[in-house]
């Protein structure tokens, strides 16, 4: 186990660019049979099993945590450079690729700020190991690492298919851009005001900013921000309403795995029910 932070993060940049020159090897190679959809998707599957295999040589899951907001720039950068045709309008493409990049930046440098090294592991992976004993491997790499990768390509789709279909810019889009921009910039709010709030080692529950008014001010912003990336494209594409499965997929994610599993955890806290009753889980 490597215990020294600046080793660690040196080695996970090793890990996902790896993974990187992977995936863009195996979409060049997927291309040549499938759709620009698939072939990404696919892309992104080996990209993944790449993070996983370096996930159980260092033993710990947590190595696929960056994955999350570095898979989607990635994506899109791929769609950019090989998708889009010659001559179009590219205007809502770098739009679309702008506001996921500041999403993707800002959520990775909130991640490498709060990661010490490969001591350190998600508690939500250590409960399931504890769960699941010898199934764990295979809840490791289904649940942990697949599941979410397909999340947030699902999310990310409508971006990529108003990419490579050189979508034209419609003003509407400007609405849910700036939504997708806000929510970013207010994820990296609540970020600061929780890491304030625990740098004063003071325990309880936040109950000041953005986290006075919300229970999860981060999942709620992460939840708007695919809905705007969302309906741009689909306002650009002129309907496809189906690609906004992806935004709908997140939101249920929340809803049904990561606030529950968030919220039991602080009900060990004493006066969680209080609290509860007297902040708005989300909005």
């Amino acid at each position: 186990m490597i215990k020294n932070r600046t080793l660690s993060l040196a080695v996970i940049i090793v890990v996902y660019v790896i993974a990187a020159f992977g995936g863009i090897l195996a979409y060049n190679y997927f291309r040549k049979s499938f759709s620009v959809e698939a072939a990404l998707l696919l892309a992104d599957v080996a990209a993944t099993a790449l993070v996983f295999l370096f996930s159980l040589i260092f033993g710990n899951a947590s190595v696929y945590d960056p994955y999350w907001s570095v898979q989607p720039p990635v994506i899109l950068a791929v769609a950019l450079y090989k998708c889009i045709p010659a001559g179009s309008d590219r205007l809502l493409s770098w739009l679309l690729f702008a506001v996921v990049l500041f999403w993707a930046l800002r959520l990775t440098a909130n991640w490498a700020y709060n990661f010490k090294s490969f001591e350190y592991q998600d508690w939500r992976y250590v409960m399931l190991k504890e769960k699941t004993g010898r199934a764990y491997p295979l809840i490791n790499f289904l649940g942990i690492h697949l599941f979410p990768t397909i999340v947030v390509y699902l999310c990310v789709l409508p971006a990529v298919t108003a990419v490579y279909t050189a979508a034209a810019f419609n003003p509407l889009c400007i609405v849910f851009l700036l939504l997708s921009l806000c929510s970013a910039v207010f994820q990296g709010i609540a970020d600061i005001q929780m890491h304030r709030f625990r740098a004063q080692g003071t325990g309880g529950f936040i109950r000041t900013g953005l986290w006075k008014h919300s229970r999860h001010p981060n999942y709620a912003c992460e939840i708007l921000m695919w809905w705007g990336v969302g309906l741009a494209s689909v306002f650009a594409l002129g309907g496809k309403w189906w690609l906004l499965c992806g935004a709908l997929v997140n939101t249920v994610m929340f809803f049904s795995v990561s606030i529950p599993m968030a919220d039991k955890r602080q009900s060990r806290k004493p006066g969680f029910e209080e609290y509860k009753k007297a902040t708005r889980m989300l909005f």
